[in-house]
């Protein structure tokens, strides 16, 4: 098996920790090329790939002889370099989400159908063994056909991972909703079997939007900052400058198979974990925690009021980041850049979470009105399912 080549665009902490399972037994994959702006990045990367080429310049890493491109910028940063590489007849790993704007979302998905270059996005989550489980189960008929799927996200990290640097500011994510619920918006639509067609949310910024001690970390990295002790929340110090974004918020979805689903997103609970439940017809399942070894808990009889699941499952364990998912993740990616085919994650999921999360804060920033979410054409869903062959 050839070695592949991988350029990244970007080197923060996800860019390292993603880049590390290109080196796992069985990949064949190196790091060749790295871009970044910061000279601190570029210094980081030299130090971890000391054989790759470091570079300030996007077009040396476009125009360079790589076979694949991971592009792992902020979000209001994926759209262009994405573009160019798939122009350049590059495969293409974007980090979720896709894009922060509809219109961005579909433009890299145009492009990637216009080249044929491959295009993979990074929906780690459907890697995730609690939610690989579930999908399994519902998949093999324990609960029945899907009617519901709620979700509840305790964002225990939120002042620390989302509320000191740019995710804080809209113009750089649009929303939390999307920069943080594209995950959780994408596995809703995974188990329920379909895309949110109408969506209606609420929220506001209850509690850091008060806290008036900012600082400009753009020198930063979030390890930086980051720690446990930093509570409660209202005594949080060293925000971001701008901070217009929600920490709290609820949305309703109706599904296009008539699925209806809900996310509720909170950034100052002391916990920090998903809560899915779904509904079917024959019964319903939930997960308590989502770590290995936790449990997802399946209902399949009548109970007269409160009772224990008539089934437990442990959700496994896995090697690598995020429950072994990132490693998932990364050898799915490489697989796709050599044979191409049909992946778990897919680039037209990607970009309903994206579109779903951006209507949902136009929804929430409005009046609370239920807004329609434009499909795609069905050429370009049919060219993505089908493997982009």
């Amino acid at each position: 098996m050839t070695t592949l080549r991988i350029g990244l665009i970007g080197y923060g902490a996800r860019a390292a920790s993603l880049a590390r399972e290109l080196g796992r037994e069985g990949n064949d994959a190196v790091v060749a090329v790295v871009c970044d702006p910061s000279e601190r990045s570029r210094r980081e990367a030299g130090e971890a790939y000391p054989e790759a080429r470091i570079t300030a310049d996007l077009a040396d890493l476009i125009g360079s002889d790589v076979d694949a491109v991971m592009v792992l910028t902020p979000d209001d940063l994926h759209a262009d370099p994405i573009v160019a590489a798939l122009e350049a007849g590059k495969a293409v790993f974007s980090e979720k989400p896709l894009a922060i704007t509809v219109e961005d979302a579909d433009r890299v998905l145009a492009a990637a159908k216009r080249t044929g270059s491959r295009l993979y996005v990074g929906h780690n989550m459907r890697h995730m063994p609690v939610i690989t489980l579930m999908k399994r189960l519902i998949d093999e008929g324990a609960i029945g056909e899907v009617k519901a799927v709620w979700c509840r996200h305790f964002v225990g990290h939120g002042g620390d991972f989302y509320f000191k640097d740019w995710h804080a500011d809209r113009s750089r994510v649009t929303s939390l909703l999307l920069q943080k619920g594209a995950h959780d918006i994408d596995v809703i639509h995974w188990l329920a079997g379909g895309y949110t067609r109408t969506v209606a949310a609420m929220g506001d910024n209850v509690v850091y939007g008060g806290i008036e001690d900012r600082q400009d970390r753009s020198d930063q990295r979030m390890w930086d900052w980051f720690s446990l002790d930093n509570w409660p929340p209202t005594e949080l110090t060293g925000l971001n400058p701008v901070v217009d974004v929600e920490d709290i918020s609820q949305v309703n979805m109706r599904l296009d198979n008539g699925v209806l689903a809900s996310y509720e997103q909170c950034h100052f609970t002391p916990d920090y974990w998903r809560n899915y439940t779904v509904i079917g017809t024959r019964g319903r399942l939930e997960n308590f925690g989502d770590e290995a070894g936790q449990l997802v808990g399946v209902w399949n009889r009548r109970h007269r009021g409160w009772a224990q699941p008539d089934e437990t499952h442990a959700v496994p364990d896995a090697e690598g980041g995020h429950g072994g998912a990132d490693s998932l993740l990364i050898r799915e990616f490489l697989r796709f850049v050599r044979e191409g085919g049909r992946t778990d994650t897919s680039p037209v999921a990607a970009r309903e979470a994206v579109v779903t999360g951006v209507l949902a804060a136009q929804s929430l920033r409005g009046d609370g009105s239920a807004l329609p979410v434009p499909p795609l054409p069905a050429e370009t869903v049919a060219y993505f399912d089908n493997g982009q062959v």
